[in-house]
């Protein structure tokens, strides 16, 4: 959390965060043409002020939002991490990177919108920027809550200064967190234009359907499903749905492509340039996530892990009962394929400038002749597919400008236009064990289902509560989510959370090399059970150690602990710590 950052935070402001960009509306003025006092004067400087509240304060968040999002949730192994075997604590670096980069997000958010609130330009020309700043600082509290449980609410950065107060604050009850959140949005919609100025700029449709997540993520809070929180769910999705203007990509790998970066289906990214001389403002993922080799600065390691046996059997793949070509054959192939890669697949996308087969850069192929190591790396047998760019060509080819060491503008998504139309389809349903045969919610859910399909299923005369949980996983799959509906389903039905995350296939698979490098030599497929099986030695983690009991409702739910040097600096914020009420209402406004 880092508090003690807050003294610095509050004389922070964009004249520190300079760079240049390939992305138009990432562009900045050079650090020595303005400073507080002359900036702030025109409509394009106010926007310019918030450019980098897209990218920068974010930076150290990136690894902990796959640890938690995919590797707490069963979605992806990362070899011996704590969030795989629910391990982790207080002193863990990229638990620590985060809560500093979320709580750095807000102080930003804070500094900058105070700041436009005095500038002389008119409120109609400076909304648009003030609207950016507090969506921004929603969703940072957002993931607070969700990730730490009860945190303290700082409303503005000078406040808390002048009151001394940052190393003393207490935590605040989750339901008044929400209530914050849900406070911040509402003003938001209010001062974000009906349409962005530039592509990939937030409108109010980005926080009216931040919003409904919102409360369907709150409806189970007090223990119980809140049907008011999920009407309010299901009417904000349904606005979106209905009157935002935008559509679904038809073909579901379009959306990850960098060349479709700007696509209207992304509601809220993070949006990176690979540009500039200021670190933090570049996508890192490739470097994490890729086979080493697939890049030409030499920076990617992250071949060595790769999606769960779980995951790849929710989505019909079965390693070593099935052959390549079944997999090309399943129902949820365009998904899967967009997803991660597997033996049999290719993508037109990688090493466009290099010779490669009719079919594109084909990973089997990589592995054994072009990789680093020239043997598989991933202990799954897959690799991911989404975050990746390819070589400095592709990266050209799609963005307009060259990557880095280290460095894409491949965007982040935080909330897709599908999330909102299975929002409304869950909304409607209601908890878990309901289902719906309710038109309009089944129509939401089949669009998202049969974009992701070949050969689509016909459409349901009734959907449940599971097919939409089910939907959301591989929908999500890898974009930081899955973690999260595992907490807001925590809040009224921890029990299933646990069973269902114990039974998890989370381990490695033994004696894939030899199986791939047949595959790749002799297009043969051929399984030896002596040599080749999925390690069933490691016991099933015990989720309950990221629990806490809510002291209204008498159940668990999932939190992660507050980092060890926050709670050395200010004891309330331990974990043994529970939350103060405060009537957000009528403590805090943003008139």
């Amino acid at each position: 959390m880092k508090f003690d950052n807050i003294k610095k935070l509050a004389f922070l402001t964009i004249a520190g965060l300079v760079f240049t960009s390939c992305e138009k509306f990432l562009d900045k003025p050079s650090e020595d043409s303005y400073t507080t006092d002359n900036y702030y004067k025109t409509e394009a400087q106010c926007l310019g002020a918030t450019s980098y509240l897209y990218n920068s304060p974010w930076y150290d968040f990136q690894r902990g939002f796959i640890k938690i999002g995919e590797v707490l949730s069963g979605n992806y192994f990362w070899g011996s991490s704590p969030y795989l075997q629910f391990t982790v604590n207080g002193t863990d670096e990229d638990l620590v990177n985060m809560s500093a980069s979320l709580w750095a997000a807000v102080g930003h958010c804070n500094t900058v919108y105070e700041l436009l609130q005095g500038s002389p330009v008119d409120l109609s020309l400076k909304a648009p920027a003030m609207g950016e700043c507090l969506l921004w600082k929603a969703m940072g509290y957002f993931f607070l809550v969700r990730t730490f449980g009860e945190v303290p609410i700082v409303h503005s950065n000078n406040k808390v200064l002048q009151s001394g107060a940052y190393s003393t604050m207490q935590k605040v009850k989750r339901a008044d967190v929400y209530e914050y959140i849900i406070m911040t949005l509402e003003k938001a919609i209010e001062l974000l234009p009906e349409k962005a100025s530039q592509p990939g700029r937030l409108d109010k449709w980005s926080a009216i359907g931040l919003l409904a997540k919102v409360y369907l993520t709150k409806s189970g809070l007090s223990g119980t499903v809140n049907k008011e929180d999920l009407a309010k769910a299901a009417s904000y999705a349904k606005d979106v749905i209905e009157n935002s203007g935008k559509k679904l990509e038809a073909n579901y790998e379009d959306i990850f492509l960098l060349k479709n970066r700007y696509t209207e289906e992304g509601l809220i990214a993070w949006r990176w340039t690979a540009e500039g001389t200021n670190w933090t403002r570049q996508n890192s993922y490739q470097s994490d996530l890729a086979i080493s080799g697939i890049d030409d600065w030499g920076a990617t390691w992250g071949g060595w892990n790769g999606f769960s046996a779980d995951l790849q059997e929710a989505f019909g793949v079965k390693l070593l009962e099935q052959s390549p070509d079944v997999w090309k054959g399943l129902q949820e192939y365009p998904r899967l394929h967009a997803t991660m890669m597997l033996p049999g697949f290719s993508y037109k996308q990688f090493w466009q400038d290099k010779p490669h087969d009719a079919n594109g850069w084909s990973y089997i192929k990589f592995i054994y002749e072009n990789s680093t190591t020239g043997s598989l790396e991933s202990a799954t047998g897959s690799n991911s597919a989404k975050h990746i760019y390819g070589d400095t060509y592709d990266h050209e080819q799609g963005a307009g400008c060259s990557d880095g060491r280290m460095a894409s503008s491949v965007p982040t998504f935080l909330l897709r236009l599908s999330d909102v139309y299975l929002i409304y389809a869950e909304a409607i349903c209601g908890g878990r064990g309901s289902s719906t045969s309710d038109a309009s919610a089944i129509d939401a859910f089949y669009a998202v289902r049969s974009r992701g399909q070949q050969n689509p299923d016909p459409k349901p005369s009734t959907i449940t509560w599971d097919d939409i949980w089910k939907e959301r996983r591989l929908e999500f799959a890898m974009e930081g989510d899955r973690w999260y509906d595992y907490v807001r389903t925590s809040y009224y039905d921890p029990d299933f959370c646990i069973k269902e995350l114990q039974s998890q296939k989370r381990n490695q698979f033994w004696g894939l090399d030899e199986l791939y490098k047949e595959y790749h030599d002799k297009g043969t497929w051929n399984v030896d059970p002596s040599k080749m099986m999925y390690n069933t030695s490691v016991q099933a983690p015990n989720v309950t150690t990221l629990m806490k009991k809510d002291p209204d409702s008498g159940k668990r739910y999932f939190i992660l602990p507050p980092t060890a040097d926050d709670v050395l600096s200010n004891p309330n914020l331990a974990t043994n710590v529970d939350g103060v009420h405060v009537d957000v209402r009528a403590t805090y406004s943003y008139e």
